[in-house]
């Protein structure tokens, strides 16, 4: 036996390594014949030998079986977006900000690194061994694609390390690199199969498959750029050092990285990243400068949404030339008319764009266009697409300036301008057709009630069949209404009840961001919540109360003084809540059954995100940690639970699903 288990180690490792090689770093050191041999000598001791299988084995990349739905899991810690640079000056003023900041005056030392065009993953590795990986979502939640990473054979499943830190989140990029996507597209037009307009959309694409079979015949890559939790992260002085460290671990680092020194350093490679944009085998849209040093990293913090250490230093975007062929005016949530330029379809950037918004009446006017014109269309950000400007030589003598409407496309309400506001509104309200839709589509949305499988084209049919009048009659509808609809089977219909099931247990800073008041965000919901206790207390509040609550001005503060003055918006929450839907709230516990209670949450949940999960026991008295001991009550256990599980087995720490959570609170 001991042969044998040494056998297999050798293979594995020797497999692992030519995984590494081949689909890593390009550079196979064996013929396919010959790594066949080896998977196939594996898979030989593994069939008579299964209790033997490691958890690092190649073969348990492969075969498993499609998924019905995508879960959410909360990162550990967030995935946030970067500012953006697009000068030397403004490099130069990012880089002063700071040796401000640190009151330092010698150059900054910056790591820097292409910013790649793929889709953003974060990979969770415990004790060395890969317990899960999410897409970046909302940079709090994201979707578990586990199940599609592991058809990935440049990322290990047990890290190359003696002592692995007991825990790390690595952050990096999933991409398709330019060759393999020309030789995918080319076999699947061969094939009659789908062609991808880009890259980053085939990757996308790939990674948010529910079959990973479709996943393991896609050329896909992971590049690490970055980390999040690090337990021995005291171990490092320098982001580099970090990047070193998973390089050797088998995790394949971003390309073209360089150390360089203040504004200038980064300049100069900014310059040469940019000569050799179309040279390189993937797709890039600018550089990322990181500053180096972790301890002045911990020093410099962060903003809302980014850090201040790091920037990015975008392309000038590509602008190409199309014609407007009509002007449509949309509805939002909020009753906003946005005119939309339909164009002629062009690429932009590996895109294909038909449409490009015109955000207001002066936008229009500044920019005089006009339908019939041709015009130059980039897409802002890369991402985007915006008129820059008009080419008014090609303009034809009959074309006349746009119009705004005085009416309301949708219901035909008046539109109204206030002074000293760019945007016009319907006055329709809970009358307008597109309005209604608009705040559903809010309303159930991810960062809202979050009901998935609920999209536009089911929305439409229940509004045009008069099945839904308002949010709170989702709540009720069964099987039989949803199976009237098209396209919708009995295991559809009732996949959809379990998520309109599930979407009623949710926190009161969700809630709020639900109801779509007009200027009240994710931020501003958080802090009401923060702030009032109870839905009734944020009902019956008053100007000042408001007014006392940090970054809620007048303007935002009357948003909300009227929408709970509106009777109908009152009656619509209280019938959501007679209807089951359960407001989880900071304050005072609801009971004390979960009291003394200590849970420990691992795996991809199927019902609520961590974040829920661990208000609703903290409401109840219990308490949540991050590490399983002897002192664990329970480990809550969801999908891809990882090696916790193992150690609450082994310690006898007793293992419970969302079910058994619910029995719990109900029943103490």
């Amino acid at each position: 036996m001991k042969d044998i288990k040494s056998k297999m180690k050798r293979l594995i490792d020797e497999i692992n390594f030519h995984n590494y090689q081949y689909h890593g770093m390009d550079d196979p050191q064996i013929q396919d014949h010959e790594f066949d041999q080896l998977v196939r000598s594996l898979i030989e001791i593994e069939t008579d030998n299964p209790q033997l299988i490691q958890v690092d084995s190649p073969t348990q990349r492969v075969g498993a079986m499609p998924i019905e739905r995508f879960t959410q899991i909360d990162h550990l810690t967030p995935m946030l977006s970067l500012d953006n640079v697009f000068s030397i000056d403004e490099l130069t003023s990012f880089e002063k900000r700071i040796k401000e900041k640190l009151s330092i005056e010698e150059d900054i030392e910056f790591i820097a690194e292409p910013k790649l065009d793929g889709v953003a993953v974060n990979l969770l590795y415990e004790s060395g061994i890969l317990s899960y990986a999410t897409t970046r979502g909302d940079g709090t939640t994201g979707e578990d694609v586990t199940h599609n990473v592991l058809t990935i054979k440049s990322i290990p499943i047990k890290l190359k390390s003696s002592s692995p830190p007991k825990t790390i989140e690595i952050r990096g990029e999933i991409i398709i690199s330019k060759n393999d996507f020309k030789k995918m597209n080319r076999d699947n037009a061969e094939k009659n199969l789908k062609v991808f307009a880009n890259p980053r959309n085939a990757a996308a694409g790939s990674i948010r498959q529910l079959d990973p079979n479709i996943s393991k015949n896609r050329p896909l890559k992971f590049y690490a750029h970055g980390y999040g939790l690090l337990t021995d992260e005291d171990n490092y002085s320098s982001h580099y050092d970090v990047m070193c460290y998973l390089n050797d671990s088998g995790i394949i680092v971003s390309p073209y990285s360089e150390v360089v020194t203040g504004s200038k350093g980064c300049d100069s490679y900014y310059e040469k990243i940019d000569s050799l944009r179309d040279s390189l085998d993937f797709e890039i849209d600018g550089v990322v400068y990181k500053v180096n040093n972790i301890s002045y990293q911990k020093r410099l913090g962060f903003v809302s949404k980014a850090p201040r250490w790091a920037t990015a230093h975008k392309f000038s975007s590509v602008e190409v030339e199309s014609k407007i062929l009509d002007i449509d005016f949309q509805v939002g949530r909020t009753g906003t008319i946005t005119p939309v330029a339909k164009l002629e379809p062009i690429n932009v950037g590996g895109v294909i764009v038909s449409n490009a918004t015109l955000h207001n009446m002066d936008e229009i006017n500044r920019k005089d266009i006009r339908k019939g014109d041709y015009v130059f269309v980039r897409r802002a950000g890369d991402v985007i697409p915006e008129i820059v400007s008009v080419n008014k030589r090609k303009r034809r003598k009959e074309t006349n300036k746009i119009v705004f409407p005085n009416q309301c496309p949708s219901c035909g309400a008046i539109i109204v301008r206030k002074e000293g506001e760019s945007a016009a509104k319907c006055t329709g309200g809970s009358i307008c057709p597109d309005q209604i839709k608009e705040g559903l589509k809010h309303f159930v949305s991810r960062k809202a009630f979050d009901i998935e499988g609920l999209g536009e084209k089911i929305l439409d049919q229940l509004l045009d069949s008069n099945m839904i009048t308002d949010t709170s009659d989702l709540f009720i509808l069964n099987i039989d209404d949803l199976m009237s609809l098209d396209r919708m089977g009995e295991k559809s219909s009732q996949n959809l009840i379990s998520s309109i099931e599930a979407s009623k247990i949710i926190s009161f800073d969700r809630f709020i961001y639900a109801q779509g008041i007009n200027d009240v965000g994710l931020a501003t919901s958080k802090s009401l919540s923060e702030n009032f206790s109870s839905l009734e207390e944020l009902i019956n509040s008053e100007m000042d109360d408001l007014l006392n609550i940090h970054d809620i001005g007048p303007v935002v503060a009357n948003n909300i003084m009227s929408y709970f003055r509106d009777r109908n918006k009152i009656e619509n929450m209280n019938r959501l809540i007679d209807l089951g839907v359960v407001v989880i709230y900071g304050s005072e516990p609801d009971s004390q059954k979960l009291n003394d209670k200590t849970f420990v949450i691992t795996g991809s949940l199927k019902n609520m995100t961590r974040t829920d999960v661990k208000g609703l026991i903290e409401r109840n008295g219990g308490r949540v940690t991050s590490s399983v001991s002897k002192k664990t009550s329970y480990l809550l256990a969801g999908d891809n639970p990882g090696s916790k599980i193992k150690k609450a087995d082994d310690i006898g720490v007793s293992i419970i699903n969302e079910e058994q959570l619910s029995d719990l609170i109900k029943n103490g």
